[in-house]
């Protein structure tokens, strides 16, 4: 009776290969994380920096006036703090200055 089956030198080729593909492709797939969460991201600073410029249009305020997160939080899709994805802050600032996101010490604004 002839036994079939694969050698022990196959079966390390192809954990091998597998290993080789798994070292390729995980960089990437975190790359792509940060890369989603980043964009996230530039898309609440965005719709703060509107709900920003709405509110003080309805509360008829100048540049550099300062407006309660709360305030601004009511012309936001949801009328919710908007939270990080990547697990940050965001500091809405005066009328007039960009609002900025601060993770891990770094900070990301949009122009608006």
């Amino acid at each position: 009776m002839k036994k079939t089956g694969f050698t022990l030198v196959e079966i390390m080729i192809v954990v091998a290969i597998i290993g080789l593909l798994a070292a390729i492709a995980i960089p990437s797939f975190v790359k792509a994380r940060e890369t989603s969460q980043q964009n996230a991201c530039i898309n609440n600073l965005r719709q703060i920096d509107a709900g920003k410029e709405q509110a003080a249009l309805a509360y008829k305020l100048s540049q550099n006036d300062t407006l309660a997160a709360d305030s601004v939080n009511e012309y936001l899709k949801g009328e919710s703090t908007p939270t990080c994805p990547a697990g940050g802050s965001y500091t809405y600032g005066a009328i007039g200055t960009n609002p900025t996101c601060n993770i891990d010490g770094h900070a990301l604004a949009v122009g608006g």
